[in-house]
């Protein structure tokens, strides 16, 4: 019973509450003030002007109005009476106070405030002074707006070194009332790449006086020797200026991509946007006549983006690109028993840190021309695998039972065809070797005729389904979007053929190759990529059997140690692998076609690195990679 009393009660006077403050903002006082805020709402500044009491001239009551509250953004203004009492000196004085709710550039700002209201002739104003904008404004105090600047996040590699970080840059600019000799404004604009006529212009806007720091032209702190040049012309001044860093340049920036405005347009920058980019804060506060904070009137805390950790290791990064970075070409690093991806890089490249330095147009269109793409993501796309693909055709061998690891497809020479039905259609393939045509001695030899029989004795339907269990016609689960590998139509027992050594219609992705080469390595598991630390996770746990794995891992390691990948062997080192030279032509006759060399290659330790370079033909082929590759090997 005693409880019940006790709830009545509290509702008794939550309606007593609610009945009061619904008399309180319908009294002539209460009405008064909510008409002011109305008209405030509707940015109707000359009729509040006529509903207050204020020393202020009409211009100056107007300036300020509008200066505060549009400069806070101020909307959505309500106002709650809570009371109205007469004041103690004057019936006709009422002081009102009331809850003021408003959105702001800082988000929702309430407060109590209580302004005096006075009838004349008949009619309630406002005695209006500044308190009536916010309660601890005195007439000689400003609002102020500061923008609070977030950070974004900082990508490091898998050793805690930064990839893509804030940091300073130089502003060069000029203050035209120092500038003592006009003609040296061609020296200035020869030295920063811009037009005189770019600075002349820049010198004269509207704007513009004497004493004014006009910013021509970004520059990177590693620029010394142009900065002291630049310091030596009268009226050159340089300051910092807060900008986004890629301390590994070319090696990473097609990895990282870069930003504008703020925004990733491109590469990791892109893709983890949402997650690296911070969310900027405001700061709303009373400055005094010495511009000195009075009281912060509502502060939106700055959110700084997230640092993000990948599993690449930069040092890998680097000596793949610096190795490569004369050639096109794709190379990927990978773990091949986590699917942590070490290195992923595409040659030739570009400098990030100069698009956001500034590029002229001129820079920028020779950039977007250059025939060499150095700014085209080439580990994305797909390429003809050629013989790099052989061995994935003798696990579908194996697996299917279509033939046996010891089985002699018989000696074929240099050249064959199928039957008499196929013209003048030939495989070919470079070298004869002694001993049967089994599958160790074609993947040693690279023996394309071999493999053209082995497509053959597996069959369209079951080559190809062989081909999906391994990934073929499927999008990849990967951070950014990764070329799906294809097989074609097969559409004759020619194409089947060409397609057992890599040829016709195929193509694949470099970090699926990656994928495919993992099952040779770690006992039959089709890792997935990753480029940040998870638990490992498969694309298809025992895709093949560990028998078979082992199989053409051996295999491989002989290609390495007497085959065609000897070039890359290192004493005390077991390295396996497989190399590739893939034929870009239009038939079989053309000879102006060009050729894409491969070497995919993995030791015992972890590392596989998947290489492909384009336009190999009279570098060597695949013979090309072999050396380059070798020598990261023995660093890593």
């Amino acid at each position: 019973m005693k409880k019940l009393v006790i709830f009545l009660i509290i509702i008794l006077l939550v309606c007593a509450g609610i009945y009061i403050i619904i008399y309180m903002n319908q009294t002539e006082a209460s009405i008064c003030i909510k008409e002011y805020f109305e008209k405030l709402n509707n940015k109707d500044y000359e009729g509040m002007y006529n509903d207050v009491i204020t020393d202020l001239s009409k211009e100056e009551f107007l300036a300020r109005i509008k200066n505060i509250y549009e400069g806070i953004e101020a909307k959505d203004i309500n106002i709650t009476v809570l009371a109205n009492v007469e004041d103690e000196n004057n019936a006709d004085i009422i002081n009102v106070t009331y809850n003021t709710s408003m959105e702001t550039v800082a988000g929702n700002m309430n407060y109590l405030n209580t302004t005096k209201v006075i009838k004349e002739e008949e009619k309630y104003k406002v005695m209006w002074n500044s308190s009536v904008i916010f309660p601890d404004l005195k007439e000689e105090y400003k609002i102020r707006v500061e923008d609070l600047k977030s950070t974004r996040g900082t990508i490091y590699d898998r050793n805690d070194i930064a990839i893509a970080k804030d940091g300073t840059a130089y502003s060069v600019g000029v203050v035209p009332g120092k500038i003592e000799n006009k003609e040296k404004l061609a020296e200035l604009a020869n030295l920063l790449g811009i037009s005189e006529n770019n600075i002349k212009d820049a010198i004269e806007a509207d704007y513009v006086t004497d004493d004014t720091f006009v910013p021509l032209r970004k520059i990177s702190k590693d620029e010394q020797e142009l900065k002291n040049k630049l310091l030596s012309i009268k009226g050159v001044l340089i300051t910092d200026v807060n900008l986004r860093v890629y301390p590994f340049k070319e090696s990473t920036s097609i990895l990282t991509g870069y930003i504008q405005d703020g925004i990733g347009k491109t590469g990791l920058e892109y893709v983890y946007n949402d997650r690296l980019k911070g969310i900027d804060g405001k700061e709303i506060y009373i400055v005094d006549e010495n511009n000195d904070k009075v009281k912060t009137l509502l502060k939106k805390n700055v959110e700084n983006g997230e640092d993000i950790k990948i599993t690449i290791d930069v040092k890998l990064q680097q000596e793949l690109y610096n190795k490569f970075k004369d050639d096109k070409g794709a190379h990927i690093s990978m773990n091949y028993n986590t699917g942590e991806i070490l290195a992923l890089v595409s040659t030739p490249s570009y400098d990030a840190n100069k698009i956001i330095l500034g590029l002229t147009d001129e820079e920028w269109n020779n950039m977007q021309n250059d025939i060499n793409k150095p700014m085209y993501n080439r580990y994305l796309s797909a390429y003809v695998p050629g013989s790099s693909l052989k061995p994935i055709i003798g696990v579908i061998g194996l697996k299917g039972n279509y033939f046996s690891k010891d089985d002699d497809f018989g000696e074929s020479g240099t050249k064959w065809q199928n039957d008499s039905s196929w013209g003048n259609l030939y495989v070919t393939t470079l070298t004869t070797y002694q001993g049967p045509a089994n599958l160790r001695n074609a993947l040693i030899y690279s023996d394309n005729i071999y493999f053209a029989k082995a497509a053959l004795k597996i069959g369209k339907n079951n080559l190809q389904n062989g081909l999906d269990e391994f990934g073929f016609n499927d999008k990849i689960d990967f951070v950014q979007d990764i070329s799906i590998s294809t097989y074609g139509e097969m559409d004759s027992d020619s194409a089947i053929a060409n397609s057992g050594y890599g040829q016709d219609k195929l193509l694949v992705n470099p970090i699926h190759m990656g994928m495919m080469y993992s099952c040779f390595a770690n006992g039959g598991n089709m890792v997935m990529p990753c480029l940040e630390y998870t638990e490992t996770k498969y694309y298809k746990q025992h895709v093949i059997s560990e028998e078979i794995s082992n199989v053409i891992k051996d295999d491989l390691i002989q290609v390495v140690e007497v085959g065609t990948g000897k070039d890359s062997k290192i004493d005390g080192k077991i390295l396996a692998g497989k190399t590739g030279t893939a034929e870009i032509k239009q038939n079989q006759n053309d000879e102006t076609g060009t050729e894409i060399g491969w070497f995919n290659c993995f030791d015992e330790n972890g590392l596989l690195i998947i290489s492909m370079v384009e336009d190999v033909k009279e570098k060597g082929g695949s013979h090309y990679l072999l050396p380059k590759i070798k020598s990261i090997f023995e660093i890593f």
